[in-house]
């Protein structure tokens, strides 16, 4: 059975190595362990940051997923954005983010938000594969970047 609740300060070093180990895993990038902790720490303490969620089987964390918010004037209601997800390669294949999926959403929906949306690298097929099948789409929105750092 996976379980769903919210995190915890007392699962900081789980989420920073399922951040890295996403990073790595799907951009080949190696994040800054000093900046990561930092960042989920910001989090963990401010939910104004976002809130994450971990799945938990057999009482260990298997998987996590970061939203965070945007506002819509269009809408005059939120959009969470789906961040940081990661489910362990362990248990991978299982439901895992499907469970975190169908969580985020029963909160979402009492939360009245409008939308759940999310990004992927563009090399991730394995993602947007996963993401097709829970009923996301492409949308007709391109995603543009300035970095400031």
């Amino acid at each position: 059975m996976i379980n769903c609740r919210p995190a915890t300060i007392a699962d900081l070093t789980r989420i920073v190595a399922g951040n890295r180990a996403m990073a790595k895993e799907t951009e080949g990038i190696d994040l800054s362990p000093t900046q990561i902790d930092d960042g989920v720490r910001a989090v963990l303490s401010n939910r104004k940051h976002g809130i994450y969620w971990v799945a938990e089987k057999e009482a260990h964390v298997v998987g996590q997923i970061l939203i965070t918010y945007e506002w819509s004037d269009w809408r005059n209601a939120q959009i969470w954005w789906i961040q940081s997800v990661y489910v362990w390669p362990s248990a991978r294949r299982q439901g895992v983010f499907k469970a975190l999926l169908e969580h985020v959403t029963s909160e979402a929906t009492d939360a009245s938000v409008c939308e759940l949306r999310l990004y992927a690298d563009t090399s991730n097929t394995d993602a947007h594969t996963t993401y097709l099948s829970q009923g996301f789409t492409t949308g007709h929105y391109q995603v543009f970047e300035k970095s400031l750092r």
